[in-house]
C-alpha cells in the first residue's frame, strides 16, 4: 500500500494541494484527473519521491518496489533496448550484471564459485530465468519488434523510446506502478494490450491519462484532484463523471430551493414587517430565514472551452472524391492508390497502424502537399478547414493572442477578438500573451478556435486531441457529435473514435478496407479482419510490407 498524509503544497500564492490525505490499496487501479495544472503529474512526482510537498509525508510498505514510467528518453541512449528494460528492475539487473561478469572471467576462483551460488539464489528468487521472455512478451505487446531488442536505445525513433520505458515500469511485477499519459505514442492494439495487462495485474497501479477508454477499461478508481484536494471514486472514468454531475446537480438543486425560499421569506417580511397585525408572523420568518444555510459551491478548477462549429451552407451532393491517390516519401510508399468518394452526412475515421500514411493523406486534402499520382476533387459548394498534427507553422510569429487570431478575422476588432478567446479559455490578461509561450493545449485551443471561425462545412482534424485535458476533449467530442456536416478525422482516442464516427476508412499497405458503421462494430467485425489478413498477405507477396 501507498498513501500521502497531509500533503501540501503551494507555489507563491497559489495552493495546489491543501492537506492531502489519501491512500492507494493493492489490486486497484486509480485513475488520476483534474483539469491540466491541477496537478496530476505533480502528485505522481511527490509519490516518486521527486518532488518535495511543503508539508506532509508519503509511506510506502516496507521492502515494496515502486516503478515510475520515465519521461526522459536520452537517459538509456548508450543501453540496449533489451538491458533498458531490465533495468526497471534495479536488484534484477544488478545480480544479473555481476553474474554475467563472473561467468565471463578466464579464470574461475573458488571465491566467484561461491559468489556465484549466491548470484544465482538472488537470481532465482526475482525470478530472473524469466526475465527474458518477460520482456519479450512486454515488448511484442507495446508493438517493438524482435530485431530492435538488441539495439542501442539511441537507434530507435522517439515514439520506439517511449514504449521501451513503458515496458520498463511494467517489468518485473511492481508492487507500486505510476503511469504518467502511457497511451501517448501507443496505437490502438497496443493501447488494449496495455488495458489488458493492467486489468491482470495485482498490485497497486495509479495512472494519470487524457483516454477515457483508457480510463473506463482499465480503471477501478478515480481519484479526481479538484478545489485544492483529491476525492476517491469507486469506479470508472464514466461512472465518476455521471456521479460527480448528479451530486453537484444536488447541491444546486438544494442552493436554489433554499435561495428560493429566502427570497420568498425577505418579501414576506419586507411587506408585513410594519404591520401590527401581521408583525409576529414577520419574525417568525426571520427566524426562519437566519436557519437557512445556502452552501457556497467552491469554484471548481474544471473548465470547459465553448467550442461551436456554424457551416455556413450545407454540402451539397458532391463533397470530394479521390481516385488512385499515390504518394512515396523517402523512397517508401505510404500512400498506394486510394479511391474514396465522401457523402453527405459522413463523419469519417481514418484509421491504420501507420500513422504517417493517415497524416500524408489529410496532408493532400488540405493542400498541403502534392500526390505522386492521382487526383482528388472538392465539390464546388464545399469549404474546408484543416486541423494539422503539427500546428508550430502557424505559431512562428511572435503575436499576441488577439493579433494572432485577428489574421483569421481581418473584418472584426479587438472586443471581438477577446470575446471569442475568452470563450476558447483566454480571459483578461491571458488574451494578449504572446504565441511564443503558449502550451500544447493552448496551441491547440487556438487552432479550434481558428476552425470555428471559418465557418466551414468540411472539418478535418489530424490527431486533435493531443495536448488537451479530459474538459477540452468532452467539449470538442460533443462539439463534434452535434455538427450537421462533414467530418474527416484521425484519433487514436478510442471514446472520441467510437462517439463520432458513422464509417470507417482504413489505411493498409495492400489496400483500403471502408465500411459504413461506427469504430467499436469495425472492431468487432470479423469479415472486416479477413479482409485485413489478406492484404497484409497481398502486400508482403508483392513487397509492399518488410519481411
Amino acid at each position: 500500500m501507498i498513501s500521502a498524509s497531509n500533503i501540501c503544497l503551494a507555489y507563491g500564492k497559489r495552493t495546489i494541494f491543501k492537506n492531502v490525505n489519501i491512500k492507494f490499496t493493492p489490486g486497484n487501479c486509480y485513475g488520476l484527473i483534474g483539469a491540466n495544472g491541477a496537478g496530476k503529474s505533480t502528485f505522481l512526482k511527490i509519490l516518486a519521491g521527486d518532488t518535495d510537498p511543503d508539508k506532509g509525508e508519503v509511506n510506502i510498505g516496507k521492502g515494496l518496489r515502486m516503478a515510475v514510467l520515465r519521461q526522459d528518453q536520452f537517459a538509456f541512449d548508450e543501453e540496449t533496448v533489451f538491458n533498458t528494460v531490465i533495468m526497471g528492475h534495479e536488484r534484477l539487473y544488478r545480480v544479473m550484471i555481476e553474474r554475467e561478469a563472473i561467468y565471463a572471467k578466464d579464470e574461475f576462483t573458488e571465491e566467484d564459485g561461491v559468489r556465484s551460488g549466491e548470484l544465482e539464489a538472488e537470481f532465482a528468487e526475482m525470478d530472473g530465468y524469466e526475465a527474458e521472455s518477460e520482456a519479450a512478451v512486454m515488448l511484442n505487446g507495446l508493438g517493438i519488434p524482435e530485431e530492435l531488442r538488441q539495439k542501442k536505445m539511441k537507434e530507435l525513433e522517439g515514439g520506439e523510446k517511449v514504449r521501451v520505458l513503458l515496458a520498463q515500469a511494467l517489468f518485473g511485477n511492481p508492487d507500486v506502478l505510476l503511469l504518467d499519459e502511457p497511451t501517448n505514442n501507443l496505437d490502438l492494439k497496443s493501447i488494449q494490450w496495455l488495458e489488458e495487462f493492467l486489468g491482470r495485474f495485482q498490485n497497486t497501479v495509479i495512472v494519470v491519462s487524457h483516454d477515457r477508454h483508457f480510463l473506463n477499461q482499465a480503471c477501478t478508481h478515480i481519484a479526481d484532484i479538484d478545489f485544492g484536494v483529491i476525492r476517491t471514486y469507486v469506479g470508472n472514468y464514466d461512472f465518476w463523471y455521471e456521479a460527480s454531475q448528479l451530486v453537484l446537480k444536488q447541491k444546486q438543486d438544494a442552493n436554489k430551493k433554499s435561495a428560493d425560499k429566502a427570497e420568498e421569506l425577505k418579501s414576506f417580511i419586507a411587506r408585513f414587517s410594519s404591520n401590527a397585525s401581521k408583525a409576529k408572523q414577520a419574525t417568525s420568518r426571520k427566524k426562519l430565514l437566519d436557519k437557512l444555510n445556502i452552501e457556497e459551491l467552491p469554484v471548481s478548477s474544471r473548465k470547459y472551452p465553448f467550442v461551436v462549429f456554424k457551416p455556413e451552407r450545407a454540402c451539397g451532393d458532391i463533397i470530394l472524391e479521390v481516385k488512385g491517390l499515390n504518394k512515396s516519401i523517402d523512397g517508401v510508399k505510404v500512400l498506394n492508390n486510394i479511391d474514396l468518394v465522401v457523402n453527405k452526412g459522413d463523419k469519417i475515421a481514418f484509421v491504420g497502424d501507420n500513422g504517417l500514411a493517415k497524416t500524408t493523406l489529410m496532408q493532400i486534402l488540405a493542400g498541403e502537399l502534392q500526390p505522386d499520382s492521382g487526383s482528388f476533387r472538392w465539390g464546388i459548394t464545399i469549404s474546408n478547414t484543416y486541423f494539422p498534427k503539427e500546428n508550430s507553422a502557424y505559431f512562428n510569429n511572435d503575436l499576441s493572442l488577439i493579433d494572432w487570431l485577428r489574421q483569421f478575422a481581418p473584418t472584426e476588432g479587438e472586443s471581438f477578438a477577446r470575446g471569442f478567446l475568452g470563450r476558447m479559455l483566454f480571459s483578461g490578461d491571458e488574451a494578449t500573451k504572446q504565441t511564443s509561450v503558449l502550451s500544447g493545449g493552448e496551441k491547440v485551443r487556438c487552432m479550434l478556435a481558428r476552425m470555428m471561425l471559418s465557418n466551414a462545412n468540411v472539418l478535418m482534424f489530424d490527431e486533435p486531441t493531443n495536448h488537451l485535458d479530459l474538459e477540452s476533449i468532452t467539449a470538442l467530442n460533443n462539439s463534434l457529435i452535434n455538427f450537421s456536416e462533414v467530418i474527416l478525422f484521425t484519433s487514436h482516442d478510442h471514446k472520441f473514435v467510437s462517439t463520432l464516427a458513422n464509417r470507417i476508412v482504413e489505411l493498409t499497405p495492400g489496400g483500403v478496407i471502408d465500411r459504413v458503421m461506427n469504430f467499436d462494430e469495425y472492431l468487432e467485425n470479423t469479415d472486416v479482419t479477413a479482409l485485413r489478413e489478406q492484404l497484409e498477405q497481398s502486400a508482403t507477396e508483392t513487397g509492399e510490407l518488410a519481411a
